[in-house]
């Protein structure tokens, strides 16, 4: 596995919109699209910076995943629009990349002291991977589905 993160640019938009969670997973992340609508609406306002990355395991795309934060604060610091392609799924993509992500978010930004997400309730899966890495539930929600979880850094 030679993991990386590569910013979604001109060059690769179109094949990270291809990237699609098995059907039964749909409803609980956001398509790529709605992800990179995001950085131009800036619907959290316009303090919030996004940045949507490509998950690339060497040349092939395998997932994508945004950071969201604002800056100067030390717990705004967001995870979200994270999926692995249905292709890829099982095989590990999903822990490293999250490692990967939280290790650039920390070393970008010294003063953050905590990296937030959200998960739908009903997500066993990624409610697991989340607490074995760490996140814990801050006792907060988005809505009636979208749980927030915290991991301390």
């Amino acid at each position: 596995m030679n993991l990386q993160l590569a910013p979604v640019t001109r060059e690769n938009w179109e094949q990270a919109l291809a990237l699609q969670v098995k059907e039964a997973q749909r409803h609980f992340t956001p398509a790529v699209a709605v992800s990179l609508a995001k950085v131009f609406i800036k619907p959290d306002g316009d303090q919030v910076t996004y940045v949507p990355y490509a998950i690339c395991d060497g040349d092939e795309m395998v997932g994508f995943i945004m950071h969201a934060y604002e800056k100067g604060t030390s717990d705004m610091y967001w995870i979200n629009g994270f999926l692995i392609d249905e292709k890829h799924q099982g095989q590990g993509y999903g822990k490293a990349s999250m490692a990967l992500m939280m290790r650039s978010i920390t070393e970008h930004f010294s003063e953050c002291r905590e990296i937030r997400l959200t998960v739908h309730t009903d997500n066993l899966v990624a409610r697991k991977l989340y607490t074995d890495i760490g996140f814990q539930p801050a006792g907060e929600f988005f809505g009636e589905h979208e749980e927030v979880f915290v991991f301390q850094v």
